[in-house]
């Protein structure tokens, strides 16, 4: 009986088709996580509040300041929810920023975000001296040291310009996916190419937030000696990354993957 094969062309083009296919599935997963990252903190329902660049953890602070001034600290924290920010209407336990607000929450589950802001300024000094009435923000002032966690320009600064960076990257990604659909080798060509520039734009933004988180971590280790004693007292002031940082990492490697088989299409693509 005779013996049919697909012909050589036939199998040419069906590789050709799965590696299109991997590309636009990679540029479109990373385009989906970055979505994700530009949601993260817009307000307080269930998918935002759960994505965040960064985290503040003022919960010891109270105690900390409390032992340090060996007295009470009665009204530093405030356990309305719905309490404006930035007017002195008391600290919140936790603040998450994200790339267009920050969240200031009282628990796991309430709390209020800021007005929204194209490319949020990370200055968490600011803001939680900010809610603190002025009696515990003139205290504050000589309590927590001159840290990077306290440099309010270059933090702003900087996470500003990766906001950029991780915009443009997203634009580049959508681009990626939109000009794949076609299929011509020119226009994976310019897919490539929108892949290597968001990949590239991406990368600065998610390696400059993560080293101004890591530089901002600073304040987690400060010791202070209490006055007459050789007792050391952390500041209760703990800052670590949001998931929205490893999901803006993770959408670099998705669109990083996907410059591979959109250059393998334009140069073998036989449609």
């Amino acid at each position: 009986m005779p013996r049919f094969s697909k012909s050589p062309k036939v199998a040419i083009s069906m590789r050709g088709e799965i590696c299109v296919g991997f590309a636009s599935l990679l540029s479109f997963v990373s385009m989906l996580l970055l979505i994700f990252v530009h949601v993260g903190q817009i307000n307080t329902s269930t998918v935002p509040r759960n994505i965040a660049m960064v985290k503040v953890n003022m919960s010891g602070y109270g105690e900390a300041l409390e032992t340090f001034i060996l007295n009470p600290v009665f009204g530093l924290y405030t356990d309305n929810a719905s309490a404006p920010l930035q007017q002195q209407a008391g600290v919140r336990e936790l603040y998450e920023f994200g790339l267009y607000s920050y969240c200031a929450y009282v628990d796991d589950a309430h709390g209020t975000c800021s007005n929204h802001t194209t490319g949020q300024r990370y200055t968490p000094y600011d803001v939680i001296t900010a809610d603190m009435s002025s009696n515990y923000s003139i205290l504050t002032g000589p309590f927590i040291p001159e840290t990077t966690f306290r440099d309010s320009k270059y933090l702003g600064q900087s996470s500003r310009a990766a906001y950029w960076m991780l915009l443009l990257g997203t634009i580049c990604a959508a681009l990626a996916l939109i000009t794949g659909i076609a299929k011509n080798n020119w226009t994976f060509f310019v897919s490539a190419i929108f892949s290597i520039a968001g990949s590239l734009l991406l990368l600065i933004g998610a390696a400059i937030w993560t080293v101004i988180i890591k530089k901002s971590q600073s304040i987690n280790n400060i010791l202070l000696r209490l006055p007459n004693s050789n007792t050391t007292v952390g500041l209760g002031i703990t800052v670590s990354e949001g998931n929205g940082l490893f999901i803006a990492w993770a959408a670099f490697v998705c669109l990083f993957l996907s410059i591979i088989p959109y250059m393998l299409s334009c140069c073998t693509y036989r449609g």
